[in-house]
């Protein structure tokens, strides 16, 4: 009778707090002194956008200036923490991914680096250059505050680490060349204007690597993949300037065979 007790007030309570969340719009009391209720998009700017580039800098998934404005570096990282939490990928901040971020950033505190202008050596306002999505304007891999000064092109630790996580994804299997020729096409890719310009844009982007679509982008890399990776930024490219790869036992593209083949490496073929 007693466990009968609990188990009818535990569903009573958990009722009373489904019929709270209800009333107040699906939205935690506490979060109403962040977000407002407006859906946010490229395009948007403000307090709204500060606060999510803030949040979503701080679980690692923006690595731009804090400047409030929604360009495509911001619909990049929205669009990668929905494609992560298994929300629709559509880059829309509305209520749901709103809620999805602030229990994620709980312990998330605005610093002064969260505001405009707050970074040290940054003006405020404008918006950040280039983005996951577009092509054109000026490349910068140099956007995160984390930048790591031991590699030549001048990357975040950040982006080091998600290429480790790619090379190990794609290729843990492959000789070591061939890790750093996967490894050296994603740096390609950063350095031709066809694909986003940014490490995570390319890694990303829609259907580009298998890694990505089947989870394992999120293994932990070993030692020898982070050592490729490493190779690759200070100048090695087994790949000799390609952008494409594939495996010819699994490849299920056709256009992918319509690429100039350059050479091949383990089970890979490079192209152009």
């Amino acid at each position: 009778m007693k466990k009968m007790r609990l188990i009818v007030m535990s569903v009573a309570a958990t009722l009373l707090l489904l019929s709270l969340y209800t009333l107040q719009g699906g939205w935690p009391s506490k979060s109403e002194a962040t977000f407002s209720k407006a859906t946010i998009q490229q395009g948007s700017s403000g307090k709204d956008v500060v606060e999510l580039q803030g949040r979503l800098r701080f679980l690692g998934y923006y690595e731009g200036k804090i400047d409030g404005e929604f360009g495509p570096k911001t619909k990049n990282a929205v669009t990668w923490f929905q494609w992560k939490f298994g929300m629709k990928s559509d880059g829309v901040v509305g209520a749901s991914t709103k809620l999805k971020l602030w229990e994620a950033t709980k312990n998330w505190k605005p610093t002064a680096a969260d505001f405009p202008g707050g970074e040290s050596g940054k003006s405020s306002g404008g918006s950040t250059s280039g983005g996951g999505g577009g092509s054109g304007g000026s490349k910068n891999t140099n956007a995160g505050s984390d930048v790591d000064k031991s590699n030549k092109l001048g990357l975040s630790a950040s982006d080091i680490k998600i290429m480790a996580n790619a090379v190990y994804g794609e290729a843990r299997g492959e000789p070591y060349e061939g890790q750093v020729a996967v490894a050296a096409v994603i740096l390609n890719r950063l350095k031709s204007p066809e694909f986003p310009n940014s490490i995570t844009g390319v890694i990303f982007q829609n259907l580009a690597f298998t890694a990505v679509a089947d989870g394992q982008i999120w293994l932990t890399p070993n030692e020898r993949a982070k050592q490729a990776v490493q190779d690759a930024i200070n100048g090695w490219d087994p790949s000799d300037g390609c952008l494409y790869y594939f495996n010819p036992e699994t490849a299920t593209s056709k256009w992918i065979w319509t690429r100039p083949q350059v050479k091949t490496i383990g089970k890979h073929i490079f192209c152009m």
